[in-house]
């Protein structure tokens, strides 16, 4: 009854004071402004003058078309590693001044690194007598210098938290004061790393201005300066640490309760109040808080979340705070995370702050909850933050979504600072994680942390000891020391590690299958492995994608690799190049995800990225572009039938058979639900495209734990009773659950007998071909290993990687093929418009031939897709009308090892009856010499790299 009573008290208390609240002013609106270009400001005094120019915050001086127009000589933050710009006679028209587009990331309207500074008159508030008074800047880039009046305030320095200012002693309620405020967005001492995605122009770009709330705050003078909730699940409690501050000793009454908010079941947590005496400066002090037996829980599930209430009552003055937090327990037990005690697997993707209409991470909740909603719908529940940490409206929104986050210190501490080295960065980067946790520790989606990306120097004894510090600070979360690549070395203090090394696919090397696994790259981790930056395929840009670019950068890239396109003939295949690409994309990326899902002890994997990253020379690696839209070749749907929390998979050792072979699939699944399932029934359909149904029937019945390797049956189907070349899909579904999921496979004949008919078969353009040809007569150059223009471009089965700006034209240098499928050669070899792995067989390591001196509406049957930095007209199978005669050339072996390779064997015999059918008529006509030229020109490697390359990236040139 006396806690009753008391908190009826407070309430009334609350409902009467006017002083002791905590209040905001907005200082958002108009702004006096100037660039400061030479750094005189602080030397002239522009703290006492008028600024000559206005702006509106909040903003950045780009969004606001402040600072200078791009040109060649604007000096970049982020290394430019292709050079070829500079020079390339090509790209002398997108150098001109005025009309200047960048092929290595997007263009910004207005580009400024400097000083610039920001006034403003304000009134404080006459009934903030008596009170703590402060300037709230949540989000300036970089660096904040403040003035009141002719006083300097201080300065600050964060790319992840807030800058505040106590203003208290600079400023008079009732009256007004000139605040001015010096923003320098310079790399200056403290160097991050120009590619760090806080600061680089690869990403969000390196602007000069102040973003989010602009306010002028009150509290009481003693208030609450920081609160931190630790759940304690097994104690069914949540322990609360304050600390107050005080201007004077004071003594007061804390008062503790708690409230969901975001779920259907209302859960109220009962006060707890705690008399304190605080001295003056710092009162750090705990309270437990019981949640009651029937507390609700924090997970990707079910994210429930309370509302945390701190009253502060010393005498009139009363300051009331609130935090959110949910009852999560992020831990691990041996190679895997748990979530509250359920084993749980990461799907997730890396944010590189890629927010082109802003040029800046989001700062309002709605627009982060859009991303995290469809990251779910893509069946994630992660998201690791590349080299910089997001404002707390990230935070707050993958609370409400449930969705886990590993934000990073702001640094790449790479290609030009070093960590561990005693330079400035490493305070720099345990001051900002240290803040960073501080601001937004409490959000339950706050679940990882790594200090940042990929470091360089005497790294691993830094980040060792930054390990052990958190470890030992803060138990909220788990911890890494950073994200690195494969050749990076381990780190032994590690919680959890993310490293590359364990991703990707053999297909280079091996024909695709669904059997293997990373196992013997992690199998010697004691600790969770996470992928680093699985992925990385590229797919062909979607030019229609231009006109969205309506705010502060442009994307002049794709408007020159459109050029190209249509300089090279081509300009009408845009988009089939971009749709044949992306099918061949969402091929790479289920099976790489699905192999990770088969291996033993993998805690998850992060890709990079689910959408298109800008910069590093455009990589377009995404499914969804860099808005987070889709393209069209795959959406939500389809992508979680390979990606979910529930995956059904399917042991193939091959995809390709023939009619005497039996098919078999070993059925597994991996499952990281919210619950096992009981009583799981799970079946199987095999069908053709046209719906026509082969078998179907029960795999397995049982129930199903959490868990990965989870073995369900198998399949087996003999296809004898396929008589004709056919592609065929196995299709997996657990009965009454969302888990479903497909893999097709191809049956050929399993004797096949070629007609050569009235062809004239040869490997070499010689003077029999010139006669047949002469002669009008029918000839098929198989021209494998021979081709000679065209030896310059690498093909592999699968795409480019990342791309082939970054890494100076690193094969493969393709993108997957284009076809007409509705041509009449198909009739007898089953295939799409687009790469799929029966055609692996033919396609890997196989050349291509180049057609830049083909006629311009020349094109070929298969079509190879080129990076679309150069968009050579390439293909691997053609036809032509040759002097008098009809001539189809492949650069594809279709006729080596036919007893094995039963691909080859049937196109072979495709090629050869529609060579000897009246549909063999060819279209267009070239000159023997463009045949000729293709067994003897030479093109010659395309070359690119830049000085300032990094050592990890740099080519080597003979």
């Amino acid at each position: 009854m006396k806690h009753i009573i008391a908190s009826l008290l407070i309430a009334f208390a609350d409902s009467l004071a006017v002083v002791g609240q905590n209040h905001s002013v907005s200082l958002s609106g108009k702004w006096a402004f100037q660039i400061d270009r030479e750094d005189k400001g602080v030397r002239e005094e522009w703290f006492n003058k008028t600024l000559s120019d206005r702006i509106n915050l909040p903003g950045s001086m780009p969004e606001k078309l402040k600072g200078d127009d791009v040109t060649v000589r604007t000096k970049w933050t982020g290394s430019l590693y292709d050079s070829s710009y500079y020079f390339n006679p090509y790209m002398e028209k997108y150098r001109i001044d005025g009309q200047v587009k960048l092929p290595f990331f997007l263009t910004p309207d207005k580009h400024y690194v400097g000083v610039a500074w920001y006034q403003k008159k304000v009134t404080v508030p006459d009934s903030w007598k008596g009170e703590r008074i402060v300037l709230f800047l949540e989000r300036p880039h970089i660096e904040t210098t403040v003035w009141i009046n002719h006083r300097e305030v201080g300065m600050r320095n964060s790319l992840c938290v807030p800058h505040v200012y106590d203003l208290t002693s600079y400023v008079t309620p009732g009256k007004s004061c000139l605040v001015t405020i010096r923003v320098d967005n310079r790399i200056k001492e403290i160097n991050v790393g120009p590619d760090s995605h806080s600061i680089t122009d690869q990403t969000q770009g390196n602007w000069n201005g102040i973003v989010g709330k602009i306010e002028l705050q009150s509290t009481p003078e003693v208030f609450f300066e920081d609160i931190q909730v630790y759940p304690d699940l097994a104690g069914k409690k949540a322990l609360v640490r304050m600390n107050v501050r005080a201007s004077s000793s004071a003594k007061g009454e804390i008062a503790l309760s708690a409230r969901s908010f975001n779920t259907n079941v209302n859960h109220e947590i009962a006060p707890v109040y705690q008399t304190v005496t605080v001295r003056k400066g710092d009162n750090p002090l705990e309270m437990e808080l019981p949640m009651g037996q029937n507390f609700l829980t924090w997970d990707e599930f079910s994210p429930a979340l309370y509302r945390l209430t701190a009253t502060l009552k010393n005498g009139k003055q009363i300051e009331t705070k609130q935090v959110q937090f949910g009852m999560r327990e992020f831990t691990i037990n041996g190679k895997w995370f748990y979530v509250n005690g359920r084993k749980t697997m990461l799907r997730g993707t890396v944010e590189n702050c890629d927010f082109p209409l802003t040029g800046y991470a989001p700062m309002d909740v709605a627009s982060w909850e859009r991303v995290f909603r469809i990251c779910r719908s893509y069946g994630l529940n992660h998201m690791r933050f590349h080299s910089f940490c997001p404002p707390e409206a990230a935070f707050i929104a993958a609370d409400l979504v449930g969705f886990y986050l590993q934000p990073e210190g702001p640094s790449w501490p790479n290609h030009g600072p070093k960590l561990g080295n005693g330079q400035p960065i490493d305070k720099y980067l345990m001051d900002e994680t240290i803040a960073l946790t501080k601001a937004y520790g409490n959000y339950a989606s706050y679940c990882m942390l790594a200090c940042g990306n990929e470091p360089s120097g005497r790294w691993v004894n830094w980040v060792s000891k930054f390990v052990d510090y958190w470890k030992a600070t803060d138990p909220r979360r788990v911890y890494t020391g950073a994200s690195v690549g494969g050749s990076w070395q381990w780190q032994p203090h590690n919680q959890y590690h993310v490293k590359a090394g364990a991703r990707g696919l053999t297909w280079a090397e091996r024909q695709p299958e669904s059997m293997s696994d990373y196992r013997a790259k992690i199998d010697t981790v004691k600790q969770p492995y996470v992928s680093h930056e699985t992925g990385q395929w590229c797919v062909f840009p979607d030019f229609n994608e231009i006109r969205k670019y309506t705010g502060v950068n442009k994307a002049r890239n794709f408007e020159i690799f459109r050029d190209i396109l249509e300089d090279n003939d081509m300009s009408g295949q845009a988009h089939d190049f971009m749709m044949a690409s992306g099918k061949l994309q969402a091929i790479c990326y289920k099976h790489e995800i699905e192999k990770t899902l088969r291996t033993p002890d993998y805690a998850g994997f992060q890709l990079l990225a689910l959408n298109d990253y800008s910069g590093q020379g455009t990589a377009l690696v995404g499914v969804l572009n860099v808005f987070f839209e889709e393209k069209g070749y795959i959406d939500a749907e389809k992508f979680r039938r390979f990606c979910s929390p529930t995956v059904p998979l399917a042991r193939i050792p091959k995809f390709a058979y023939t009619g005497d072979e039996t098919f078999h699939a070993d059925i597994e699944v991996a499952h990281f639900g919210a619950m096992p399932l009981r009583g799981a029934r799970t079946v199987y359909t095999v069908k053709d495209k046209y719906g026509k149904v082969y078998a179907h029937g029960v795999v397995g019945s049982g129930n199903i734990p959490i868990g990965n390797l989870i073995s369900l049956g198998s399949v087996d189907l003999k296809l004898d009773a396929v008589d004709t070349p056919r592609k065929l899909n196995l299709e997996i579904r657990i009965e009454n659950t969302d888990a479903v999921n497909d893999w097709d496979f191809w049956v050929y004949p399993a004797r096949v007998e070629p007609a050569e008919g009235d062809v004239y078969i040869t490997d070499t353009l010689d003077e029999r071909t010139i006669s047949v040809l002469k002669q009008g007569g029918k000839v098929l150059i198989t021209a494998a290993g021979k081709v000679s223009y065209g030896k310059e471009v690498v093909q592999h089965f699968t795409p480019v990687f990342w791309n082939t700006s970054w890494f100076k034209m690193r094969p493969p240098h393709t993108t997957g093929i284009f076809l007409n499928e509705y041509h009449p050669l198909f009739k007898e070899f089953p295939t799409e418009y687009h790469s799929n792995l029966q055609w692996w067989e033919l396609l890997n390591k196989a050349q291509v031939m180049q057609f830049t001196n083909f006629p311009g509406n020349f094109q070929p049957i298969v079509q190879s897709i080129d990076t679309w930095f150069i968009s050579r007209k390439l293909g691997v199978l053609f036809e032509a009308n040759v002097l008098n005669g009809k001539l189809m050339m492949t650069s594809m072996d279709i006729t080596s090892q036919p007893e094995k390779r039963v691909v080859a064997r049937q196109m072979y015999k495709a090629i050869l009856d529609y060579m000897n059918s009246d549909s063999f008529r060819p279209s267009a006509t070239v000159s023997l010499e463009q045949v000729q030229e293709l067994f003897t020109k030479v093109a010659g490697n395309v070359k690119s790299y830049t000085k300032d390359s990094p050592d990890e990236l740099k080519p080597k040139i003979n």
